[in-house]
């Protein structure tokens, strides 16, 4: 018995309730699981770092006992490193203690070893040393809207962190509190919510506030994000100076996800809910809808998922890797995850009956040596 090599496989990374377990494959439709790594610990963020020719798996770990921290493995988690001071620490005069690390995010190719995330309480972190040490940013954190931030359902969570090229760019959005964008790499930050509804406030407009689920940038547009909101689902075409509403066409406005395409213009993906007070998928069945002209038309996408699913898709309990065509995959809270090697038209069973699944992360990860039959 040889190895023989394929030219490409995958990682898919599964953060839940309880431990992380890692799935593998050359073909996105058979995956080989392993796990659980960090047994009895939550893990609610993931980040795989594919640049400079490695693969590193960030993972943001939460210890009943320990408290959280971000632990990181070079080698496909056959071992763990976690910093013995822990990776994010409030400084002292903050009078505050990290609860949860809510996001992982490498930064662009250009900048190798700098990595963002996001905390709860609501704050924003950064690392120059791949993710083992992190910075908190001050111009968030000193931001004299902080104080009437409030605590989404699941906690007080800066969950989405958006990087233009150049670096000089940042998006953050927040549950409660908004989308704020900084135009000086996150030394100053002002609220972007023009058009995003905050139907549960006195005012349902306001300058911030807003319980934004998720952004994310179009890959091949520049000053173009999508959002999904508390009730709403919302596109901006100048940077987030104003939001218009996408969400016709879909069978409900409520939901956490949103995916976009690693390269093409205008192709994104959500998971409708049926509503805030009834976190189900409309009617019990699960689907994945995708736009591929911005949020003008969305198709529902549904093969080879359950006729019946009452669970829901937590926010970043979905992602997209790389490939061509790109690869789609989530997680339910009922711990099935499902995976789509073309763009979510057909979805795979990956693994059934983990814990209550918080986070996806896929990424091609090069060769991998298979166990194969070899002449001679």
């Amino acid at each position: 018995m040889g190895f023989m090599a394929t030219a490409e496989s995958y990682v898919l990374a599964i953060g839940t309730k309880k431990g992380l377990w890692l799935a593998r494959s050359t073909d996105r439709k058979e995956w080989s699981l392993s796990g659980p790594h960090f047994l009895m610990s939550e893990i609610p963020s993931i980040g795989i770092d594919t640049r400079d020719g490695r693969t590193r798996i960030m993972v943001g770990v939460r210890s009943e006992h320990w408290g959280p921290t971000v632990a990181h493995s070079d080698d496909l988690g056959a071992t763990w490193t976690e910093p013995e001071q822990g990776a994010i620490k409030f400084p002292e005069g903050t009078d505050a203690a990290l609860e949860r690390i809510w996001q992982i995010h490498p930064d662009a190719e250009s900048r190798p070893g700098v990595v963002w995330a996001g905390g709860e309480p609501i704050s924003v972190w950064k690392s120059t040393d791949g993710g083992e040490h992190f910075e908190l940013n001050r111009g968030l954190w000193d931001h004299p809207h902080r104080s009437e931030w409030g605590a989404g359902y699941g906690g007080a969570a800066a969950h989405s962190i958006v990087l233009d090229p150049s670096g000089e760019q940042v998006h953050v959005a927040m549950s409660t509190g908004g989308v704020y964008r900084s135009l000086d790499g996150g030394t100053s930050w002002e609220p972007r919510n023009k058009g995003i509804s905050a139907y549960f406030m006195p005012d349902p407009n306001p300058e911030f506030g807003q319980c934004v689920h998720k952004i994310a940038a179009d890959a091949a547009v520049g000053g173009r994000l999508y959002a999904q909101n508390h009730h709403g689902v919302y596109r901006t075409d100048d940077n987030g100076e104003n939001w218009d509403s996408i969400a016709e066409g879909l069978p409900a406005d409520f939901g956490f996800v949103m995916l976009t395409h690693p390269r093409r213009a205008g192709t994104a993906w959500v998971v409708p809910l049926k509503a805030d007070g009834e976190r189900i998928p409309p009617d019990g069945r699960l689907a994945v809808h995708r736009t591929d002209d911005a949020g003008n038309s969305w198709k529902r996408l549904d093969t080879g998922l359950p006729e019946h699913e009452y669970n829901s898709v937590l926010r970043d309990a979905a992602s997209v890797d790389a490939a061509e065509p790109a690869g789609v995959y989530f997680g339910t809270r009922g711990g099935t995850v499902y995976a789509s090697a073309d763009e979510g038209e057909t979805f795979t069973e990956v693994a059934s009956h983990l814990p209550d699944v918080l986070c996806v992360r896929a990424a091609v990860v090069g060769d991998f040596a298979v166990s194969a039959p070899v002449p001679g």
